[in-house]
Parts: C-alpha cells; sequence; structure tokens
C-alpha cells in the first residue's frame, strides 16, 4: 500500500522549539499544512546544512500557513545541545522533535533498523492528516528547501483547484493542467 493520500498514525513527542521543550502529537498537525523532515542524526555533516536551508526558509513557510518539523532518533535534549552549539541549527526556530524510541521513524518507513537513525524523508502532510508527498534519500543525498517550497505550493494549489494539475518545474503565477480527453497526445 502506498504511503501517499495515506493518513498519518498516531504519536507523541518532545520537541524542542525557541528555548522550550514542547509536546508535538499527530493531533498537533491537525488542520493546517505540515512537513516532517527525518535526518539521520544530530551533531552530523549533511544534515546541519539541509535544516539551516530550512531555517533560512520557515518565514515563506509559514506565509503559506506550513509548520516544519524535523525529526530524528535523538532525544529533544541533544536537540537543545546540537542547538546551543551550532550557529547553523540556532538559526532553527521550527520544533526540532525527538524520536528516541523510533516510534515515528517506523511509523513514516524511514527507519535504518539496525543503525537505529532514520533516512532523509520528507513528508507534506495536508491538514486532513494525509500524506501528498513521500520523498525518501540515500544519507548521502542532501535536500533543497527550495525545491520542497515549490512543492508545498503546487500541493497546495492542487488541493485547492481539485480540477487542476501542476506540470514539472511548475510555480506559483504558472500555467496549470486541465486534464481531459481534449489534452491527450497534445503535451
Amino acid at each position: 500500500m502506498s504511503i501517499i493520500n495515506s493518513r498519518i498514525k498516531p504519536f507523541n513527542a518532545t520537541a524542542y522549539r525557541n528555548g522550550q521543550f514542547v509536546p508535538v502529537s499527530n493531533q498537533t498537525l491537525k488542520d493546517k499544512w505540515s512537513v516532517i523532515v527525518f535526518y539521520p542524526a544530530d551533531f552530523t555533516f549533511v544534515c546541519p546544512t539541509e535544516l539551516g536551508d530550512l531555517a533560512d526558509r520557515y518565514a515563506e513557510f509559514q506565509q503559506l500557513g506550513v509548520e516544519i518539523y524535523n525529526v530524528s532518533t535523538d532525544t529533544h535534549f541533544t536537540h537543545k545541545a546540537w542547538h546551543d552549539t551550532s550557529d547553523t541549527i540556532g538559526k532553527i526556530a521550527y520544533p526540532m522533535i525527538g524520536d528516541p524510541t523510533q516510534a515515528i521513524s517506523r511509523h513514516f518507513d524511514v527507519l535504518v533498523e539496525e543503525e537505529g537513525m532514520a533516512l532523509r524523508g520528507t513528508f507534506v502532510v495536508n491538514p486532513a492528516g494525509e500524506i501528498k508527498l513521500c520523498e525518501i534519500h540515500d544519507n548521502g543525498i542532501g535536500r533543497d528547501a527550495g525545491e520542497l517550497l515549490r512543492k508545498v505550493q503546487a500541493a497546495q494549489y492542487v488541493a485547492a483547484h481539485p480540477s487542476e494539475v501542476c506540470a514539472a518545474k511548475w510555480s506559483p503565477g504558472a500555467q496549470t493542467l486541465k486534464p481531459s480527453l481534449d489534452l491527450i497526445g497534445k503535451i
């Protein structure tokens, strides 16, 4: 069964955010767009480049009504320590979820069991709690917040305009497609 259009499974966790430990659950994600970004571990190499990129673009996601959550199998205490000691991670204002039980990573099928760490998984979840985008990378391949932002905009557009679809490289304001018999073989 595909994870696309499935509902996220129930979870409860603690996140580090803006100097505080805060509870986060599947209920926290209800009624708004969410981006959940899994990564292998704190104090690593590719991870801070990605999370810093998201931090730099966080305001743009917020303008779209989107909350970002990052998740690793580290604890929320480790997230705080990393936030306090790294200039790049110190820029993060979105919740940093600890998943030491690995339950959330398992729910999203990104856990590498024998390592106890997650793959680089990116999930866009709509306000109904349905997964609309899923990308899972090998841990040596970094992600781009700008491309993720474009994909979120496309997911939001399609949700608001269900009879239209967004073609490759679509961006807000660009023409969309309206699937029909007249369009077949003409693209």
